[in-house]
């Protein structure tokens, strides 16, 4: 991994540098909720991205009950996470994308565990991930990052429980 990993909230500033990410180094279905638009990244499925993360920019406190977080790598944004509060008091689920050329370098648990600490900070005590079981990455970053993993299926539901000592790296 070239360069420390930080969190910054997704705003205005970030929000043109991470579309640019997600169109040329990932899917819009792994990086977006889907939209009525051309396959791949048209017009409207590029104003679509904006407009969903431009929803979450309240933060937890916001209509979403969402803060979503541009993930960088040196100063280059290179993925998004994000946390969304829950129905259960203290409890967030998280997800995260990283565009193609930061996979595989740790960046993924370097983010989770950025995002374990936001999630602190802001009083959560769990944090849950739902996956499924041929996606590896994301299974072996949830398990660097001291998840209890569970199986249901092709589902693999992840809970990391921020009242115990995490992993030390």
């Amino acid at each position: 991994m070239a360069g420390t990993v930080r969190l910054e909230p997704v705003d205005e500033r970030n929000l043109e540098p991470l579309l640019s990410v997600a169109a040329a180094e990932a899917e819009p279905g792994d990086v977006m909720p889907p939209v009525e638009a051309p396959a791949g990244w048209s017009h409207a499925r590029r104003e679509a991205f904006r407009e969903f993360h431009r929803a979450s920019f309240g933060g937890l406190a916001g209509p979403t009950r969402t803060q979503m977080y541009a993930i960088l790598v040196g100063g280059e944004v290179v993925g998004m996470i994000r946390m969304a509060r829950r129905d259960e008091p203290g409890a967030v689920e998280t997800g995260m994308w990283l565009g193609r050329s930061a996979r595989g370098q740790g960046v993924g648990a370097a983010a989770l565990r950025e995002l374990l600490n936001e999630a602190a900070a802001a009083g959560m005590r769990l944090v849950v991930a739902e996956t499924t079981r041929d996606n590896s990455g994301a299974i072996a970053v949830l398990e660097k990052c001291g998840a209890k993993l569970r199986e249901d299926g092709d589902r693999v539901h992840a809970e990391i429980c921020l009242d115990s000592t995490p992993p030390t790296f």
